[in-house]
């Protein structure tokens, strides 16, 4: 009798037997579209099939379903971007029909936390089969070795990227052990492909963070060996390539505080003096910092490197598109700009991405990186050369006090928005190594504010020796605002009602869902503590 593989939710221990392909369309991107269901003995006929597999990995990473619940952007094609700025201090959910809450007010059945681990899980998953299909495939001379090692290498990308979400929301980062040996996450690699495979994840435990991270490591360091290093027009931004797979490691290596090592990956993309370009991948900077948000050019523009595509016929809606969450216009502006950043002193007023990136609508600033609210067809980048150049601009003034690279890297992306002279950074502007990091910390908030970084840049300075945020900052809240709050005249001084989360409190880190933890024993006796 014929397994028939439907489309399903493969969580991390309640996976079903199955591969989802994605059926083709004259989509100009990746093919993102409503998923088809083939035999388990044809899945992997022939080439069309095979490229249809590899599709439905970027499909998972796209868009996944969650404890009942679709269409909600999970993980990466818009859910990731919204709950990371949430969890930080510089955006501020705005009450309409339903409230974004990451104030610590999550347990192990929240719809949220439970929709980022599962449909994490369920991408992992698709790549772990694709990645047997492939081998298959291959040996069975379907298609060449070296087309099965490319489609590897795509999945082995989006897996490493799916894990280290996952790191960033249920464990504590790398610097909170010695030699990081601490709780991570699960880190799977073997396909829910069969009995045995679906008893293996649903009896794994979690690797310790430092198993995460080298296991990420492996699997980029196989991306870039294995990956090409453009494709034709948009699929150059929307498939994984060599440069981005780099790109990923520098982020990966700066979580870990390995400052030598970013700037032994971002180099590989960096050219040696400015104009900063990359000899991999033709990346450089576009002229203006809107210029990778112009819908035309999501996917053809110089500065994007990987960015998840949302279609007019597969995006996540009205209930969590991005272009929903963020623009005012038309959309529901979920999400505003908080007069913590926009009061901040180190964001000028004549800065170009406050003069021409934000908007008002006479109660609150939102942006207008997402302009699309009609048709939710906003690609949610997921990385651009201007965090390369941050990464490497870190590592260099972490490393050697008051770094000319550092600062050069730092006013590529700076001096693009700060136009005039006067406001532009020399070396005498610092008094010491530290303050130029945290120049460039400063300057991470600005560039990439309502694009999911500051999480990720709270997780790992949390408890770091200098620039240590001490764990969830104290927030705004917007019934606690008016039209006034927002001033880049003056310092915000207003009330922080939503409390701060110190470090040491066991809800900087998110529950493992009760999903996962009811069906895995073991998982179940190492949830995190106090929940």
């Amino acid at each position: 009798m014929k397994k028939i593989f439907k489309n399903i939710n493969l969580s991390a221990t309640t996976a079903i037997l199955g591969v989802v392909l994605v059926a083709s369309s004259c989509n100009k991107i990746t093919d993102l579209q409503p998923n088809n269901s083939f035999s388990e003995e044809s899945a992997y006929s022939s080439p069309a099939r095979v490229a249809l597999a590899v599709t439905g990995v970027y499909s998972a990473a796209q868009m996944g379903s969650y404890a009942g619940s679709v269409d909600r952007g999970y993980p990466f094609g818009a859910a990731n971007t919204e709950q990371q700025d949430a969890r930080g201090e510089d955006v501020i959910a705005v009450p309409s029909f339903y409230l974004i809450t990451y104030e610590g007010t999550y347990s192990p059945t929240t719809a949220n936390n439970q929709g980022m681990w599962e449909t994490s899980y369920a991408l992992i998953n698709r790549a772990n089969v694709v990645i047997e299909g492939v081998k298959k495939a291959a040996a069975a001379g379907v298609i060449t070795p070296a087309l099965a090692t490319q489609y590897e290498a795509e999945s082995r990308y989006l897996r490493a990227l799916a894990h280290h979400e996952l790191l960033v929301h249920f464990a504590r980062p790398y610097s909170h052990t010695a030699g990081a040996t601490h709780l991570g996450v699960p880190y799977r690699t073997v396909a829910a492909s069969s009995p045995a495979g679906v008893d293996i994840n649903k009896s794994q435990g979690r690797n310790t963070v430092k198993e995460c991270y080298d296991k990420l490591l492996e699997d980029l360091n196989f991306a870039e060996a294995n990956l090409p290093e453009s494709y034709a027009a948009g699929l150059k931004v929307s498939r994984a390539t060599k440069g981005a797979a780099i790109a990923i490691k520098t982020r990966i290596y700066l979580h870990m505080g390995s400052w030598a090592n970013v700037i032994t990956e971002g180099n590989k993309l960096i050219s040696s003096n400015a104009p900063f370009t990359s000899p991999i991948g033709g990346y450089s900077l576009t002229a203006t910092p809107s210029g990778p948000f112009i819908t035309a050019s999501n996917f053809t523009n110089s500065e994007s490197i990987f960015s998840i595509e949302n279609s007019t016929t597969r995006n996540a809606g009205t209930n969590g598109s991005i272009s929903t969450m963020y623009t005012k216009a038309a959309g529901r502006a979920l999400l505003a700009l908080s007069p913590i950043i926009y009061n901040s002193s180190f964001w000028l007023p004549t800065d170009l991405r406050r003069t021409t990136m934000t908007t008002n609508d006479g109660r609150g600033y939102f942006t207008t990186k997402y302009p699309e609210f009609s048709t939710f067809t906003d690609a949610n980048p997921i990385i651009r050369y201007a965090e390369v150049l941050l990464n490497v601009a870190e590592a260099e003034a972490r490393t050697t006090a008051l770094s000319s690279r550092a600062l050069a890297l730092l006013n590529a992306v700076r001096n693009r928005a700060v136009t005039t002279a006067a406001n532009q950074f020399t070396i005498a502007n610092f008094a010491s190594g530290n303050d130029l990091v945290q120049a460039v910390l400063n300057e991470r908030r600005i560039e990439f504010l309502a694009e999911g970084h500051r999480w990720g840049d709270i997780h790992r300075l949390a408890n770091d020796a200098n620039f240590s945020t001490g764990g969830i900052p104290s927030k705004v809240a917007w019934t606690g605002t008016t039209f006034a709050s927002w001033n880049p005249s003056v310092p915000y001084s207003g009330a922080r009602t939503v409390s701060a989360i110190p470090y040491t409190d066991f809800r900087f880190i998110w529950p493992l869902p009760q999903s996962e933890i009811s069906t895995n024993p073991v998982l179940a006796a190492q949830q995190n503590p106090n929940y």
